[in-house]
């Protein structure tokens, strides 16, 4: 039996792509759109990664379903107005898949909006499987990782992301875990998930992953 592909996961937002004011811009326009006062920067991105309806449910639950449709809307016209892929994110992803590891998204999107956000930057190519969270839990629930690896017949390995739920839910996957500071969760949250890396980004995991065997 050939033995399952080595695997390495990433959330997508905040990890591989500085997503944040694109977010931030279709989360408020929202609350403009019904006239009602819209929450700070500040406020929205503590929440980032947790799903669309409950972080509206935090700042305005008699609307938060009127305000979810506006969001999506939105932002399906102008999610790549200004998020890009960090610094060196395409160099790791080539390296890694040079080295013979399969890679998977997971993320807290849904999968179709996910996959053509992916589609249109341009890094469609660089992975093997993306995954969203469609009608099961999210994380910290390791659900949308172990979907992700179910489709690829894999083995994870490393679970890499920018927030708590991130790390504790590839804790739960049984993976090892690299958190990144540049996204939306900061060092000192980050630490108290107890990852096994805590980076300011993602250099340190090639230390990790050394080219694997040939077949």
């Amino acid at each position: 039996m050939t033995p399952p592909h080595k695997t390495i996961v990433f959330d997508l937002d905040g990890t591989l792509v500085d997503s944040l004011p694109d977010i931030i811009a279709s989360f408020q326009y929202g609350f403009a759109s019904l006239g009602l006062p819209a929450p700070a920067d500040a406020e929205v991105r503590t929440l980032i990664g947790q799903p669309l309806e409950a972080m509206y449910m935090h700042f305005a639950p008699a609307h938060a379903v009127n305000l979810c449709a506006v969001y999506r809307e939105h932002y399906a016209r102008n999610f790549v107005n200004r998020s890009r892929p960090y610094p060196g994110v395409a160099e790791l992803l080539r390296t890694l898949r040079e080295r013979g590891y399969k890679l998977a998204i997971a993320t807290t999107k849904r999968t179709d909006m996910a996959r053509r956000f992916v589609e249109a930057l341009g890094m469609m190519p660089a992975v093997d499987y993306v995954q969203g969270t469609d009608g099961f839990p999210h994380k910290p629930a390791p659900d949308v990782i172990h979907r992700a690896l179910a489709a690829l017949g894999a083995e994870g390995l490393w679970m890499v992301g920018d927030t708590t739920a991130d790390i504790l839910a590839g804790r739960a996957a049984g993976l090892r875990t690299y958190a990144v500071t540049w996204g939306n969760h900061d060092a000192g949250l980050l630490a108290t998930a107890t990852p096994d890396e805590l980076q300011p980004d993602l250099a340190r995991l090639l230390a990790h992953l050394p080219p694997l065997p040939r077949a």
